[in-house]
């Protein structure tokens, strides 16, 4: 129970803490449950874009709902997305990647990859109709998580604890907690018609694309690498989504 709790209080800013008290120890496999944060936050962007859709257009619905989204939790993720593309796009070597995404400044890099994640996920799920669009939003968001979480397992991570932004590395997960995690991922899928189930497989395939990037440049990964891996693959979720669609109306 206290690792679930501190996985939502991890990844959301929503009070969880005042629950209970939890161990430091349990951060260190917040990962484990990642994509259990991601039923909570997908689940109430999901339910505000659909009250969202009866007073606005569907395309401001989706702005709002992600507005809402990145408000729940504290944009952590998108803080990674930035300092990802910052670091991979201005860093000539490991050490200065690093650097460069340990830096709390943005840089150009990190800006425009905002401005697109934001431009195409809310293209990309304004093109869907709204029911549809809040049943990608809450699959989406676990099932990316569980792609990310491949990399704790995969790769080392890049730097020591006391370099560690969070003062924090996370533990690698058991062969059962990874069936675990993959069940929290895919559950909200089975919400999906059955032909959008095949949206799954792009973002696993970008997961992995990524982690052999960041192996290939900084020979493991950062919290800044989980967080954009997990937009990443999502943003690819509702690329599939918008493609499935328009093939079955065609």
């Amino acid at each position: 129970m206290k690792k679930l709790l501190a996985t939502l209080s991890f990844f959301t800013r929503l009070p969880f803490w005042r629950l209970a008290s939890i161990p430091a120890d349990k951060y260190k496999n917040v990962v484990d449950l990642w994509p259990a944060a991601g039923i909570l936050t997908g689940g109430l962007t999901a339910l505000f874009l659909w009250g969202a859709s009866f007073i606005v257009a569907p395309y401001a619905a989706v702005a709002l709902a992600m507005s809402f989204r990145a408000l729940l939790t504290g944009a952590f993720h998108e803080d990674g997305l930035a300092d990802f593309f910052d670091g991979m796009g201005g860093g000539s070597s490991r050490s200065r990647i690093l650097e460069i995404m340990k830096d709390s400044h943005i840089g150009s890099y990190g800006v425009i990859a905002l401005i697109l994640y934001y431009i195409l996920t809310i293209a990309f799920i304004s093109s869907l109709p709204i029911a549809i669009a809040c049943l990608a939003i809450f699959a989406s968001d676990p099932w990316s998580k569980f792609c990310g979480s491949f990399i704790i397992n995969i790769l080392p991570y890049a730097r020591n604890e006391e370099q560690a932004k969070n003062k924090l590395i996370y533990n690698r997960m058991g062969a059962f907690t990874v069936v675990i995690c993959f069940l929290l991922g895919f559950l909200p899928m089975l919400f999906l018609p059955r032909l959008y189930w095949a949206c799954a497989f792009l973002p696993f395939i970008v997961g992995m694309a990524l982690i052999l990037l960041m192996k290939r440049k900084i020979g493991g990964y950062t919290g800044d690498c989980c967080g954009a891996t997990a937009l990443l693959c999502e943003l690819s979720f509702y690329l599939s989504a918008a493609v499935v669609y328009h093939i079955s109306i065609s």
